[in-house]
Parts: structure tokens; C-alpha cells; sequence
């Protein structure tokens, strides 16, 4: 997300600071190259103009053409004024007492409205609220019965033991279009269910359309109306640009909305939704979901997601991923078997799959300060990763526990590679590299603060050459990349 928007920004603000002394009218040129960026990130052209006018606006004021580093104070402003266009950011789920708290889920058709009603049920699970999930959304029974599976799903593999459970009437979905209200009575005896389980939060997934249209909306208000709900949130694919603004902005106008979820986050490298959806309907955005899982619902904070932008990075939210995906203990024990040097391709294979949960390697480098404007340059392939876990998986326990037994014998090398559908070089090449590791972490078990952070980062700048298909030091993928960095750095 953003990577398009990060770059040209970056663009901007080095020729600026290329610059002893600007004027007024560097200023403006600046936010000139600020507004085309905004607008090929596909952010409404009227927000787009709005935000640049008061950038330079403030940046004037503030005195930015008399600064010793008018570069970094143009970012500053910048930085502040995103945080004004994507805030306030407080991404809660409000809870009511006594409950149930109602949250109402409402959206056009394909903008991810069911997978999202399981996201939020795992989320609030894992927090320790119980949820009943209802499903009201009767113009095709398919849609209940792929709710009752999500939820079902939800239910048995998201973390936390708060009940999640389901509420549906498949067979109402034949009267629907043909009796006035039934997707109301159907919310009414959710409610019933909800109060009489001593659930928490009742999470309500309505029907959506193709289109804003005049029954939708009455239907929607009729569901509101009944159930006074505590939270109206609107989904938004956060793909579909412009679209998504005039639908967001039309059902604000009928539905007053208290939040709203982008989709796909990740998916979009523009990201004008995300720019442009709080200005438009003057809802903030909650939440963002970021892949697939139940888990990649992540809460929306918008001084982090400017600083990504800026290429500032975003190391809260790595902390705090990292604090949730990571086991204390297992970590505290790989780091006393690395400070005595006897680490394996185990622990190696433990450490990858914490990692990977993390999610997509360049998504999680993009997160480090000054990292997310390279990230198009990065040969970088998490399916590289499924070959290095391939080739550790078809080794035997002896195998992992010594890695030496690899390169002694040939027969090895060519089973390993023939089992994870490699090659015997990048078997070899992964032993070798993974023996130097070994060696390394032996050498540092007698070493004082200094000597380890120099094997550390000696360590560091030759691992990647145990993955293949990343650049190795020295290499000449990485020579090129550094070229184009430096390159960059001198225009």
C-alpha cells in the first residue's frame, strides 16, 4: 500500500532539499508534485486540492522558506496534516452495559463484507468478548451458509476463549422480496438470542447490492431503526478507487456511519481510499484488512500510516505484531542455544515460521524507518521462503540437528533437493550458509557486548545468500541496487 505515493513523495522532498534557500513559489511547486502524486494514488481530485492548499498555506506561515532544512520541515507539515486528513484515529469497538453491544455491518456486494463480520468476530474474540454473529443477508441463502462457515472457522482456530458463535435463518431467505420486513424480524430474534446467550456484542452482516439503490437503503434503515445499533460500520473495498468514495459518501448520506473498514488494504499500491474516504464522509476509518486470515484485521492509526507514507516507517505496529505472533518462552529458549552456539535448522525453522506470521517479508521491511521507499528495488520473493522451508522439511533429524551430515555426502544433497523440488546447488548453498551461522553464533558465546553486535551484523550481510534468489554481498544484483540507490540519493 502507498508504495507509488511513498516514491514520488520521496522525489518531491529530495529536490527541495537539494536547495540552500527556497521561496513561495518553491513551496507551491513542491505541493505541485504533492497534488499529481495524490491524484495517480487515485485520491478524490477536490481532497487532493484541499490538502496541497493547506500544506503550503501552512508551511508559508510557518516560516518553512526561512528554515536551515526547509526538506524536513515541508515533511513535517506534511506528516501533520495527513494525520489531519486520515484522523482522529481511535480504532474501538465501542462496549455497552449492560449488553449486548450491537455493531451493524453494511456495504455494497463484493467489497468483503462477510470475510470482514469474521475478522471483527476474531478480533473481538481474541480480546475476550463473546460474539454472536447474525446473518442478515437473505437475498441469497448462500450468503447465510458461507456466514455459518466463516463464523464456524472462527470459532475453532482464532485465538482467545471468548465463545463465537452463529445466528441464521436460511429458510427466510424464500420470503425475501416477497413479505415487507423480514430482514428486521430476522435482526429482532438475533437480538433475542444474543441477550438470552449473554453474549457480549451482536454482530449483524446485512445485504448488500451492486449498487446504492432506494431498497437497500430503506431496508438497511429499517434493520437500524429496530435494533439501535451502538456502531454503524461500512465496508469499503479499498481497491475500487473512486467508486468506493461515491458509495461510501451515499451511504453515509441515508445511514449516518460511526466508523468504516477498508478491504484489501494491501492489495491497492495507490491507496486513495484510504486518503480520501474521511474527508468525503467525515467517518474515520476503524480498521484495515491486510491479506486473507482472520488475524489481518489491523486497527487503523492514522499518524502510522502517514508516517508510512513519508517513508518514515512503522515500528509500533511491528512491536506489536511481533508481541502478539511471538512465544515468549520458545524465544527466550532459541536465544540461550544461540548464545551457546549450538542453534539448529530447527530452531532455524521455528524462527522462519515466526516470522512469516508476521506477514510478507517486504510488507514487514517497509515497516523500518526509511526501508519503504526501496522496496520496489528489493529482489525480494516470499515464495523464495517456501524453498528454504521445503528443503529444511525433507531433511532427516539428524540431518537438521548437524548440518554437516549434508555436505558430506552427495547422496544427501541430491534427496534433500529432489523432496523440496530444489536443486542440489541451492541445498548446498543453504548447508553452507547455515554452517557459517553456527560457527558464527559459536565465536559470539565467548564475546562481550561489542565483539557480538560486529558478528551480528557481519552475520546479517551475508545471510540472505542462504535463500535463494535474494543478493547476496558483494553480488552483482546487490551492486545494481545500491547503484540506483545512489543515483537516486544524487538527483
Amino acid at each position: 500500500m502507498f508504495e507509488r505515493l511513498t516514491e514520488r513523495l520521496g522525489d518531491a522532498f529530495r529536490n527541495l532539499s537539494g536547495r540552500g534557500r527556497i521561496s513561495e513559489d518553491n513551496v507551491r511547486e513542491v505541493m505541485g508534485e504533492v497534488g499529481t502524486a495524490l491524484l495517480e494514488a487515485d485520491v478524490h481530485h477536490e481532497v487532493a486540492r484541499q490538502f496541497c492548499d493547506e500544506v503550503a498555506r501552512d508551511a508559508i506561515g510557518l516560516g518553512v522558506t526561512r528554515s536551515l532544512t526547509p526538506a524536513q520541515e515541508m515533511v513535517g507539515v506534511v506528516h501533520r496534516k495527513l494525520v489531519e486528513l486520515m484522523g482522529p484515529g481511535d480504532p474501538q469497538l465501542v462496549q455497552a452495559s449492560p449488553g449486548p453491544t450491537v455493531v451493524l455491518l453494511c456495504g455494497l456486494q463484493g467489497s468483503g463484507k462477510t470475510t470482514t463480520a469474521g475478522k471483527v468476530a476474531a478480533w473481538l474474540k481474541q480480546r475476550g468478548r463473546s460474539v454472536l454473529v447474525a446473518a442478515c443477508d437473505l437475498q441469497r441463502p448462500a450468503a447465510v451458509e458461507q456466514l455459518k462457515l466463516v463464523v464456524e472457522q472462527v470459532e475453532s482456530e482464532a485465538k482467545g476463549g471468548a465463545r463465537v458463535a452463529f445466528y441464521g435463518e436460511p429458510d427466510r431467505c424464500a420470503e425475501y422480496g416477497k413479505a415487507v420486513g423480514v430482514a428486521v424480524a430476522v435482526a429482532q430474534r438475533a437480538m433475542k438470542a444474543a441477550r438470552d446467550g449473554r453474549f457480549d456484542t451482536l454482530l449483524v452482516d446485512t445485504a448488500g447490492r451492486l449498487h446504492v439503490e432506494d431498497a437497500l437503503m430503506r431496508e438497511l434503515e429499517g434493520v437500524r431503526q429496530s435494533l439501535q445499533p451502538h456502531q454503524v460500520l461500512l465496508v469499503v473495498d479499498g481497491m475500487a478507487g473512486q467508486d468506493a468514495l461515491v458509495a461510501a459518501k451515499a451511504f453515509h448520506d441515508r445511514l449516518p456511519l460511526d466508523g468504516i473498514i477498508l478491504t484489501k488494504f494491501d492489495a491497492d499500491p495507490r491507496g486513495g481510499a484510504a486518503l480520501s474516504v474521511r474527508r468525503v464522509t467525515g467517518a474515520p476509518i476503524l480498521f484495515t484488512g491486510t491479506g486473507e486470515k482472520f488475524a489481518d484485521l489491523e486497527p487503523f492509526h492514522p499518524e502510522r500510516v502517514a508516517g508510512r507514507i513519508l517513508g518514515m516507517g512503522d515500528v509500533v505496529s511491528l512491536v506489536e505484531k511481533a508481541q502478539e505472533e511471538v512465544d515468549e518462552a520458545e524465544a527466550q529458549r532459541v536465544a540461550e542455544r544461540m548464545a551457546k552456539g549450538q542453534l539448529t535448522l530447527d530452531d532455524f525453522l521455528g524462527q522462519l515460521k515466526t516470522i512469516r506470521r508476521l506477514g510478507p517479508i517486504k510488507k514487514v521491511l517497509g515497516m523500518l524507518p526509511g526501508v519503504g521507499g526501496m522496496m520496489k528495488d528489493l529482489p525480494i520473493d516470499d515464495g523464495q521462503l517456501d524453498r528454504v522451508e521445503g528443503m529444511v522439511r525433507s531433511m532427516t533429524a539428524d540431518e537438521r540437528s548437524d548440518v554437516r551430515l549434508v555436505d558430506q555426502q552427495k547422496s544427501r544433497t541430491r534427496r534433500i533437493a529432489q523432496g523440496s523440488g530444489t536443486t542440489a546447488q541451492e541445498v548446498g548453498r543453504l548447508a553452507k550458509q547455515f554452517e557459517m551461522m553456527q560457527k558464527m553464533t559459536q565465536q559470539m558465546a565467548g564475546m562481550g557486548a561489542m565483539g557480538k553486535f560486529k558478528a551480528m551484523r557481519d552475520m546479517a550481510g551475508n545471510a540472505a545468500g542462504g535463500f535463494p534468489g535474494l543478493p547476496t554481498r558483494g553480488s552483482t544484483q546487490t551492486q545494481s541496487i545500491k547503484s540506483r540507490f545512489k543515483q537516486r540519493k544524487k538527483r
